[in-house]
């Protein structure tokens, strides 16, 4: 059993940057693929972004790419989504989830690869 506590979130306002962090109790976090989905009021969840064990290796969705940038730091234990330039549709709880099931980047967005989810961080952009 692995838990996921999500931490970071918060106001912020259009334009502005902020970093959301997650921190896995496992000791071997190095071999997680690891993700981040959000979930905004009224909406399904939706993918975000996604990082390979090893950290060489990322994935984002379209509407994030360019602004927002997933890592991860294995001697830590924690996978980080930084959010530049935010917009108030990115207003959501934020989630992350982390898997040791065999995947390749193009499988990072399926819910269904990710064993293990956080409870979520709320981030709200104001406009």
């Amino acid at each position: 059993q692995v838990q996921l506590v999500e931490s970071g979130g918060g106001l912020v306002q259009a334009g502005d940057s902020l970093r959301i962090s997650c921190t896995a109790s496992t000791r071997t976090f190095s071999r997680y693929t690891m993700g981040w989905f959000r979930q905004a009021p009224g909406k399904e969840r939706e993918f975000v972004a996604g990082i390979s064990s090893s950290g060489g290796t990322t994935y984002h969705a379209a509407s994030v790419k360019g602004r927002f940038t997933i890592s991860r730091d294995n001697a830590k234990n924690a996978v980080y989504l930084q959010m530049n330039k935010m917009k108030p549709e990115d207003t959501a709880v934020y989630y992350c989830a982390s898997t040791q099931r065999y995947s390749i980047p193009g499988d990072y967005d399926r819910q269904s690869l990710y064993d293990y989810w956080g409870q979520g961080t709320q981030v709200t952009v104001s406009s």
